[in-house]
């Protein structure tokens, strides 16, 4: 058996999240936030699970009737391999943020890229017929490519340092997929950031995944870093007078997805964005 964090002993949890290290996941601020809203008496709870012990989560899943998991690194891939069934999105990635139980069976699914298109539309970016540019090849990346061009992007360029990478995350966008360098930025809509620089406590943190000079008012920039809550990225957006979307958004709308999936409920993503942005802005 799974031990919860931060939870009496005896409790019984309906849904969490498993990860390596897990105990800094917003998840559960987020997830709780939702199920007191709809007036669920749920509990949700992070798992601290070893890699390579994503097959135990999913049994102790199955064996205590839980509703849900949610999945983060290192077990995206590892899930999506033991899961009983993918949902077309994860099926075409080959990686699960979320389960949900269907009797004994655990399907997997991957809400990443709806919510982050989910976060977009909230935020009033039409996204059918635009010009895409997506900063990294990465999984966040590899998950916003493929939904943007499901939701009807007219194109979606993928710039990273490799190119190999690149032309495998563009090829999920099928005909409107190409790759592209950085300095190309400025001719697209929508730029997204889905790389890692930025993010506070890496070595990413304080700088700028692409020059700011190219950049311009008459795009849309959207972050995917959320910690710190404004990024460097952000700041310059601001400061340029460029619209500018911070990684909440997806973080939150992701989630809205699986307690959707879980409990059947429509998710009060207000409740949700006020208690990811507090526990943020605390950290």
């Amino acid at each position: 058996m799974l031990t919860p964090i931060g939870v009496p002993a005896g409790t019984e949890v309906a849904a969490g999240v498993i990860g390596y290290p897990v105990r800094h996941s917003l998840s559960p601020t987020i997830c709780q936030a939702a199920f007191d809203e709809l007036g669920l008496d749920w509990i949700y709870a992070a798992f601290e699970v070893l890699p390579g012990d994503a097959g135990k989560a999913l049994n102790h899943m199955r064996d205590q009737g839980m509703a849900g998991l949610s999945v983060t690194m290192p077990h995206k891939a590892d899930v999506a391999a033991a899961a009983d069934e993918l949902s077309p999105a994860a099926a075409a990635l080959g990686v699960v943020n979320c389960v949900s139980s269907d009797g004994a069976r655990l399907i997997g699914h991957n809400t990443d890229g709806a919510g982050f298109c989910d976060a977009l539309l909230a935020d009033g970016v039409e996204l059918v017929g635009i010009g895409c540019a997506v900063l990294g090849a990465g999984g966040a990346a590899r998950a916003v490519v493929a939904e943007l061009a499901r939701r009807g992007a007219g194109e979606v360029a993928v710039m990273a340092r490799r190119p190999e990478p690149a032309a495998s995350a563009a090829a999920l966008a099928g005909s409107v997929g190409t790759t592209a360098r950085p300095t190309d930025v400025g001719g697209y809509q929508l730029v997204v950031n889905a790389t890692p620089v930025g993010m506070a406590e890496t070595e990413g943190a304080g700088k700028l995944p692409i020059d700011p000079d190219l950049l311009h008012p008459q795009q849309h920039v959207a972050e995917l870093v959320y910690n710190p809550f404004q990024t460097p990225l952000l700041a310059e957006c601001h400061r340029r007078g460029v619209p500018a979307s911070n990684g909440v958004g997806m973080l939150v709308y992701q989630a809205a997805h699986a307690v959707r999936i879980w409990t059947g409920s429509e998710p009060p993503v207000d409740a949700m964005t006020a208690a990811a942005t507090a526990a943020l802005k605390m950290r």
